[in-house]
């Protein structure tokens, strides 16, 4: 017959461990050092809130190596397609817009700069022209909507002559180096 004596024993002392745990649980959550129950929600409650905020901040930085990856492929696109390789391509774009919209060039000047990091050449362009209002702003427009890279910075009223407005117009594009 098993010995109850010794059973007995292990079983208050496994009852006055598990009482002396209850107690010191009771004195944690009772104690000032944990809070009030409040105190506690709030916390929980504002740790929540900045939470939100840095997955918010972080948001746009997943899948960033694959965003990388895209854009590098979107650049390279870019260079292929709309900054030329040769100066020529430059001037014949321009001709071909201005006889499109029906606009005379008096005069364009080319100035190369130097080459850049980014593998391009920067090239100002300043170019007098003339026309009727409405054919200089199809001119524009379609200088900034052409497959050749242009950037106007500058549009000056040169003059009006029998109803020929007069522009002089200075923009800027990039020639591919190494090609």
């Amino acid at each position: 017959m098993p010995d109850l004596r010794e059973t007995r024993k292990k079983l208050k002392l496994a009852i006055a461990a598990i009482v002396v745990a209850d107690l010191a649980a009771i004195a944690m959550l009772l104690s000032p050092l944990v809070g009030s129950e409040s105190a506690r929600r709030l916390q929980l409650a504002q740790l929540w809130q900045e939470l939100q905020q840095k997955t918010k901040q972080v948001e746009p930085l997943r899948g960033m190596d694959k965003k990388i990856v895209t854009a590098q492929e979107q650049i390279a696109t870019f260079y292929k397609k709309r900054i030329p390789a040769q100066d020529s391509t430059i001037s014949d774009n321009l001709g071909k817009l201005a006889a499109q919209n029906g606009v005379r060039i008096g005069g364009v000047k080319y100035k190369l700069d130097d080459a850049t990091d980014m593998g391009v050449r920067p090239v100002e362009i300043e170019a007098d022209l003339s026309g009727d209002y409405l054919h200089l702003v199809r001119f524009i427009n379609a200088l900034e909507r052409s497959d050749v890279f242009f950037l106007v910075n500058k549009v000056d009223l040169a003059g009006e002559q029998n109803g020929a407005v007069k522009l002089q117009i200075k923009m800027e594009t990039y020639l591919r180096t190494g090609a």
